[in-house]
């Protein structure tokens, strides 16, 4: 089976933020590729971010998808685990409470992604 794979940060009921894979499960759609069942969304973002960009702990606004579009950038959980994501990675965030994480990026660009708000 064709599975999109996911990268999700939430808190534990400690507050403590971690990582875990997903991997969301495909079917064929014949000539059109592999397709997830339809998820409800409550909005979109579009987002640019300067170079210098370096956000301290902070929680997710909300259950939410982000899609890089380019550069690259490491998040940090609470517990001080660390990964590195690029174009193309998708990650869902979901510790939108407890002692968050941290995202800087990595490369010395202009950082472009899409934010895709979950409906609660």
């Amino acid at each position: 089976m064709e599975v999109f794979n996911i990268t999700r940060v939430y808190a534990d009921e400690s507050g403590e933020s971690h990582f875990a894979q997903l991997a969301k499960p495909l079917r064929s759609a014949g000539d059109i590729g592999f397709l997830s069942d339809p998820e409800e969304v409550e909005s979109i973002i579009f987002r640019k971010v300067l170079p210098s960009y370096d956000y301290d702990f902070h929680c997710a606004p909300a259950r939410q998808y982000i899609v890089l579009l380019d550069g690259e950038i490491e998040i940090e959980t609470s517990l001080g685990e660390k990964r590195q994501f690029k174009a193309g990675d998708i990650l869902l965030v979901e510790d939108t409470n407890g002692k968050g994480h941290r995202t800087r990026n990595l490369l010395p660009a202009v950082r472009n992604s899409i934010f895709v708000t979950l409906k609660p």
